[in-house]
């Protein structure tokens, strides 16, 4: 009689927690974030063209415990941002403005061409998938690393294979990037980015600090070893101000980080990523680029990397599934924006640091957190 007890017991335990899988998941996250002391953390699940699940962990600042909002809390979401570009970028094309073929050159206003190359382009195409063969040896904060009229040591910007034939991940193409958005718009990056992409779709965000309500900023943390303590990473949310007010239109884009420097909230990452999933057009209908330009932001262009435009196939995130998103980490912050390959789910998660995460080292809070979002609301 006990042993029947006991297995209904079991079976009774196992019928709730499928019944009330957000308790479970709220649970098990829990456990996780005290494992990896997470200050705060934010998750957006999307199904059937909704947002059917978010929650906010932890706090927006562990010296005010203020508690985070997936709706209205904003978080510096890193790399992520660069999809934002190349959306940007896709209008501009169909607009006619520019090719995916156009020799970059022609744009930055300075020669960009590898020094062991230099009869061949460096595309549009090239530098929104990271085979320019461009690498942020020099820096990637302003053009001058990478200008040949200001740094003696320009070559070194420079990788050793044929442009367009191998792949390194690289910010600086996505700071050109935004630079040449700048000048094909008549718009600052940071505007042209809310006009065309935020704002049509309802979204709260952008690059500039200056423009945005700061009340609503998630701190981020770093993990400091030698005190075993987390700290804020103060630089995250820099207004730069200074640097902003002298402005020079279409040199000066990299302020605003067009490879990182986006704040939104999960929330409206998530409806940012529903676009995506729709191949251009939201849930609501409002189409920002066509079904073949985010058809193309979705193929990869190099083959083991499987990156396309801003956008990344992977399955090593959900053992099993293959997904399309990106991911970005800097600050202390770890962000991910994925959809299943048939689309029939996508999830967001914003960590706002770790004491188990090392900007040299795979992430190891995105994939877990993925996989318990996945495992409670879509498997």
């Amino acid at each position: 009689m006990k042993n029947l007890y006991f297995v209904s017991a079991l079976l009774l335990g196992a019928l709730l927690s499928c019944q009330n899988p957000q308790k479970e998941f709220e649970k098990e996250i829990e456990a996780y974030r005290a494992s990896v002391r997470n200050p705060g953390l934010a998750v957006a699940v999307v199904k059937d063209g909704e947002i059917v699940y978010s929650a906010g962990f932890g706090s927006a600042s562990l010296e005010e415990d203020i508690p985070i909002d997936p709706e209205r809390s904003l978080f510096r979401i890193a790399s992520i941002s660069k999809s934002f570009s190349a959306t940007s970028m896709m209008q501009l094309i169909e607009a006619g403005k520019v090719s995916l073929d156009t020799d970059a050159s022609q744009l930055a206003g300075f020669p960009l061409r590898n020094p062991l190359y230099p009869d061949v382009p460096i595309t549009l195409e090239m530098l929104l998938s990271h085979t320019s063969s461009l690498n942020d040896s020099q820096g990637y904060f302003n053009f001058d690393s990478v200008n040949p009229a200001t740094n003696p040591d320009w070559a070194k910007c420079y990788n050793s294979y044929k442009p367009g034939t191998g792949y390194e991940y690289c910010n600086l193409n996505f700071n050109l990037a935004g630079s040449f958005i700048e000048k094909l718009s008549g718009e600052r990056f940071d505007q042209y980015v809310v006009h065309h992409v935020l704002e049509p779709l309802g979204l709260y965000g952008g690059y500039c600090v200056d423009s945005l309500d700061a009340s609503r900023f998630v701190k981020l943390y770093y993990y400091d070893e030698k005190e075993d303590c987390m700290k804020e990473s103060v630089e995250a949310y820099a207004p730069r101000s200074e640097r902003i007010a002298a402005y020079h239109f279409g040199y000066d884009t990299p302020v605003f980080s067009p490879t990182g420097g986006m704040k939104i909230s999960a929330c409206d990452l998530a409806r940012y990523m529903m676009m995506h999933m729709g191949w251009g057009t939201s849930p609501k209908g409002v189409t920002l680029i066509s079904e073949e330009s985010s058809r193309s932001m979705q193929t990869p262009r190099s083959a083991d990397e499987n990156y396309g435009l801003a956008l990344r196939v992977r399955d090593d995130l959900i053992p099993g599934l293959t997904l399309v998103g990106h991911t970005g980490g800097a600050y202390g912050l770890r962000s991910a924006m994925f959809w299943s390959e048939d689309r029939s789910f996508g999830l967001v998660m914003i960590s706002s640091g770790s004491d188990k995460e090392d900007d040299d080292v795979p992430s190891q809070v995105i994939p877990t957190v993925l996989q318990l979002m996945y495992k409670y609301f879509c498997q």
